[in-house]
């Protein structure tokens, strides 16, 4: 699992827990179901069973992989819209080539991600690069769609590109945690997304035996995914492992524990932490299309249909498929 690594004992460390603070309970502890997205890649549906409500603002996020694939077997989406929210994919081992109607594109690899704002409406497209597709290899990565509140749902479209070392790096107290911010803000610390909606989004890999404690914006919800290996969440150490996602109650601290022993293909636990501000407002989710009214959602509709999510562009990428 490649991301971004770097020598915890040579970063900031984040500061100890004040008296004051308290800790993050846990409310839920969920196992996502798997399932296939696009032309075929296999994926789990990390908030599967997990209440709108506690998931506000985001809507809806899949692990794709991990996977080894054989030559010819990488599989990704062709061309679609979207409307309403932003989809942000991080890959975490692999690549994923990427191309919308807005002139934004480019290729998606270890520890980058791809921030893009759908807005008032984009066609887009996120597929395996042809050698990728001939050769085979490793694919880890995560596709959350963070929604707008309705004053942004019709935004102009934008396309941000995270590189890996673009990432805000921070090490645990006991040195045995790396934590990667992405967007928001952990202890002081600024993640390189530039966010329409207040979130903070981390991925920390915790070694074995070590404990990550960290604050949490107290207006922010918290969810803790484990994208690999196993351990404990919360102050009374729930067990959780790879695919389980846990909603966490109110509180100034987030505690994740990573179990001694790890199996040997995972040598570590690997973690994504995310939340926001909750947007509180009406959702609905149909398809591509994320609004705040049944209404909405068939004008989306009408107006893709129509050609105002632009036009895929002249040489367009398209999906690669082997001639065998």
């Amino acid at each position: 699992m490649p991301a971004i690594t770097a020598d915890t004992l040579t970063l900031p460390r984040i500061a100890a827990a004040q008296a004051s603070e308290t800790e993050r309970p846990v409310r839920s502890i969920t196992t996502g179901p798997r399932g296939y997205e696009g032309e075929g890649f296999p994926v789990v549906r990390a908030f599967g069973g997990v209440s709108a409500a506690d998931l506000d603002p985001f809507v809806h996020m899949d692990q794709m992989g991990e996977v080894e694939y054989q030559p010819g077997e990488p599989r990704g989406t062709d061309w679609h819209p979207h409307r309403g929210f932003e989809t942000v994919t991080y890959m975490i081992d692999g690549r994923f080539a990427h191309q919308d109607s807005h002139g934004g594109g480019g290729l998606i690899t270890d520890g980058a991600t791809q921030w893009m704002t759908a807005g008032s409406g984009i066609l887009h497209i996120e597929t395996p690069p042809a050698e990728l597709v001939e050769s085979g290899g490793t694919f880890h990565g995560i596709q959350l769609w963070v929604n707008l509140p309705k004053k942004d749902k019709f935004a102009t479209p934008r396309y941000q590109a995270i590189e890996g070392p673009d990432a805000k790096l921070l090490s645990s107290q006991d040195g045995g945690a790396l934590v990667r911010i992405i967007a928001g803000e952990i202890d002081g610390a600024q993640g390189p997304g530039n966010t329409h909606t207040p979130i903070t989004l981390a991925h920390a890999t915790i070694e074995p035996g070590a404990q990550l404690n960290l604050p949490w914006n107290r207006d922010f919800n918290s969810l803790v995914y484990v994208l690999s290996g196993r351990g404990s969440v919360g102050p009374v150490g729930h067990p959780i492992h790879q695919g389980q996602l846990a909603v966490l109650g109110p509180g100034d601290r987030i505690t994740v524990s990573a179990e001694g022993t790890q199996d040997s293909h995972r040598p570590a636990m690997e973690v994504l932490l995310l939340g926001g501000r909750p947007i509180r407002e009406p959702v609905f989710h149909y398809g591509p299309f994320v609004m705040n009214s049944k209404s909405e959602l068939i004008q989306a509709l009408e107006d893709y249909q129509a050609g105002k999510f632009g036009q895929i562009p002249p040489n367009a990428l398209m999906p690669h498929r082997p001639l065998n």
